[in-house]
């Protein structure tokens, strides 16, 4: 090969290379452009995840694996919370960070759209963290993930209308599979031996009070409170009373207690998932609001001895 023929393949390869390297910078613009939506729990994150598809950029405030209920923003997190184009929270008390937090653009307290459990019993005096008379937990009742589903949808619209179709057809989708969550939760669980669960942290007084179930806990909703020697005693005696086969822990909260109860009552521990957030581990397999459920089902279903 002479040189002209050198020169002239190098210029070739250098001009597609240049070409190359547009294209890619092309796409990093493309998305950086993207409008930001911040959610901060996962169930928000998921609803919006699933509507907006590649038009937006929806993104959970909590970083994943970390525990909903004392997370603090960090200063880049709160610059990319002021820029986003649309933020929704949980409310109910959930992140106190939120008071006296200024929002450049809207700001949707998903609390006020949803229906709302008052706190039981001994729950209120184990309740620290939360509204003292609301259990925040609301997104597993099925009912109100719809309702959250159509106030997202809507503010969306109202944001994007170009993109108004798609967001419909997305959030018609996403209702039906919440429907079809609610039916199968319904069915497994309409014809159970036992009638009561037991964990740590009742966060799931929402899915118990809408399938006909009870909960015992040893901190009511303050994950973070310790149980006394008391209530430790009482539990490990309702379940040798009541022949309960599994106990539970929910990701985020030490399961040294209620390891300690299952020990001495010699039964087993398993984890349920209450969703204010979701574990790394369950973030690298790409779990999605539906699949935590439905893993919640199953072990919901033989704790409780269904048919």
């Amino acid at each position: 090969m002479n040189i002209k023929n050198i020169v002239f393949t190098l210029i070739i390869v250098a001009f597609i290379s240049v070409l190359i390297m547009k294209q890619e910078d092309s796409k990093v613009d493309t998305t950086q452009n993207k409008p930001t939506i911040a959610l901060s729990t996962f169930s928000l994150y998921d609803i919006a995840k699933h509507i907006v598809g590649d038009t937006a950029e929806p993104f959970m405030i909590l970083p994943f694996g970390v525990d909903a209920h004392s997370y603090e923003p960090n200063p880049s997190q709160v610059v990319k919370i002021y820029k986003s184009a649309l933020v929704v929270y949980s409310g109910a008390g959930l992140e106190p960070w939120i008071d006296g937090f200024e929002f450049k653009n809207k700001a949707i307290d998903m609390s006020l759209h949803v229906e709302l459990k008052e706190l039981q019993g001994d729950d209120h005096h184990h309740e620290h963290t939360h509204d003292s008379s609301i259990d925040p937990h609301y997104w597993l009742d099925f009912s109100n993930m719809i309702k959250a589903t159509k106030i997202i949808t809507k503010e969306l619209v109202a944001l994007f209308p170009k993109n108004k179709t798609l967001y419909e057809t997305n959030k018609d989708k996403y209702i039906k599979m919440l429907e079809n969550l609610d039916k199968d939760y319904a069915k497994q669980l309409s014809t159970c031996r036992a009638n009561t669960i037991v964990l740590n942290h009742n966060a799931f007084s929402y899915v118990a009070s809408r399938y006909g179930f009870k909960v015992e806990s040893l901190s009511g909703l303050s994950p973070d409170a310790q149980p006394s020697a008391k209530s430790m005693v009482e539990l490990i005696e309702h379940v040798k009373e009541y022949k309960i086969k599994t106990i539970f822990f929910e990701s985020f909260v030490s399961d040294k207690a209620i390891k300690s109860i299952a020990k001495e009552a010699k039964v087993k521990v398993d984890v349920l998932q209450p969703l204010g957030n979701i574990t790394a581990d369950e973030a690298r397999q790409n779990l999605s609001y539906e699949d935590i459920m439905r893993i919640n089902l199953l072990k919901l279903s033989k704790a409780l001895e269904c048919h």
